[in-house]
C-alpha cells in the first residue's frame, strides 16, 4: 500500500507539471493581450508595453514558465492582473461553496443512479428498465442550462418552493444539486445497471438464490456490494470535474464558486486564475481518482489479495 501510494503521489505531481505546462502554452497562445486589455483601448503602444513588462509578459515563454513553477512549488498561484491580489486567496474564498455543491450534487447524481441502475438491472428488459435507459439517455444528452432554467421555472418562479438565486442556506442548494444530480443520474444508472447485469449473473449470486435468501437480500447484500467499483471510480472522476465543470450551473443560479471565477477570468483573459483553477481542478481529479485506488481493495478484497 505504502509503495502503491508514492508510486501514485509521484503521478501525481508528474501530471500537474504537464497541466501546468500544457495550459501554461495555450493560454499565452491566444491573440487576447491581457496588456491590452489592463490598458484599455485608447492606450499607447508605451502603456501597453510598459504593462506588459510589469507583469513580466515580455520575458521569454520559457522563463515565465520556469517563474511559475518556482512560485508554485512554494505554494504561490500568482497574483491576479485585474482584482492585484493573491489567486490562493481568491480561490480559497470560492472552495467552500464549490465543495458544498460538488458534495451535494454527487449524493444525488449518486442516489439516483444506483435506485435507477439497480432497478433496471433487476427488472432486466422489462418495462422499468426500457424507461430508465430512456430517462439516462435523455438526462446525459440535456444541456446544464436547460435542466437548471427548467427547475428555476417550475419550482422557484412558479411555485415559489425555493429562491430564484444566491447562497447561504439549504433552500438554495436545492436546485443547483438537482440540476447536476439529474444530469449525473443517468451515466451512473447506465453504469450500475451494466455491472448489476455482469454480477447477478456470477455463480454465488445463484448459490445465494437457492439457499432461499430473499430477492432484495441477494441484490442488496451480495450483488450490489461487487457492482459498485466502476461507481467509486465515477466518483473520484466527478470530484475534478464538478471543481471546475459548474460553470454554468454557478452562472444560472448565483452560485459564488470557483467555476463562476473562472468564467470571469476567461472573459478578462486574468491568466493567474485561470492556472489556479484549472491546477485545482487537476488536483482534485488526481486526488479523487487516488482515493478511489484506496478504497477499492476494502470492496473487492480480491483487488487486495492482487
Amino acid at each position: 500500500m505504502v509503495a502503491l501510494l508514492a508510486r501514485r503521489l509521484t503521478q501525481a505531481v508528474l501530471i500537474l507539471i504537464g497541466v501546468a505546462a500544457i495550459t501554461f502554452v495555450l493560454l499565452y497562445a491566444l491573440p487576447a493581450d491581457p496588456a491590452v486589455l489592463l490598458a484599455g483601448r485608447n492606450a499607447t503602444p508605451q502603456v501597453v508595453a510598459s504593462i506588459r513588462h510589469e507583469l513580466g509578459l515580455d520575458e521569454p515563454l520559457a522563463v515565465q514558465f520556469w517563474h511559475y513553477l518556482t512560485h508554485l512549488a512554494q505554494g504561490d498561484l500568482g497574483r491576479s492582473f485585474n482584482q492585484k491580489t493573491a489567486v490562493a486567496p481568491l480561490i480559497a474564498a470560492r472552495l467552500p461553496a464549490t465543495l458544498t455543491l460538488m458534495a451535494a450534487g454527487i449524493a444525488v447524481e449518486v442516489a439516483l443512479g444506483l435506485t435507477l441502475g439497480v432497478l433496471a438491472a433487476v427488472r432486466r428488459n422489462g418495462l422499468a428498465d426500457r424507461l430508465v435507459m430512456t430517462m439516462s439517455f435523455v438526462g446525459v444528452s440535456t444541456p446544464q442550462f436547460l435542466v437548471a432554467l427548467m427547475l428555476l421555472y417550475v419550482f422557484a418562479a412558479t411555485l415559489g418552493w425555493f429562491p430564484m438565486a444566491g447562497y447561504g442556506t439549504p433552500a438554495h442548494l436545492v436546485l443547483p444539486a438537482l440540476t447536476l444530480g439529474v444530469l449525473g443520474a443517468g451515466w451512473y444508472a447506465r453504469v450500475v445497471r451494466s455491472s448489476m447485469i455482469d454480477v447477478l449473473g456470477q455463480d454465488y449470486v445463484r448459490t445465494a438464490r437457492a439457499k432461499g435468501l430473499s430477492g432484495p437480500r441477494v441484490v442488496l447484500r451480495h450483488a450490489l456490494p461487487n457492482a459498485l467499483l466502476p461507481v467509486i471510480a465515477m466518483i473520484g472522476i466527478d470530484i475534478g470535474q464538478f471543481m471546475s465543470g459548474t460553470v454554468v450551473v454557478e452562472a444560472v443560479y448565483g452560485w459564488p464558486g470557483i467555476g463562476q471565477l473562472a468564467w470571469q477570468a476567461i472573459q478578462q483573459v486574468d491568466i493567474p486564475i485561470i492556472m489556479g483553477v484549472t491546477l485545482v481542478s487537476a488536483f482534485a481529479i488526481v486526488a479523487g481518482n487516488l482515493v478511489a485506488d484506496l478504497i477499492a481493495p476494502f470492496i473487492d478484497p480480491r483487488i487486495r489479495a492482487a
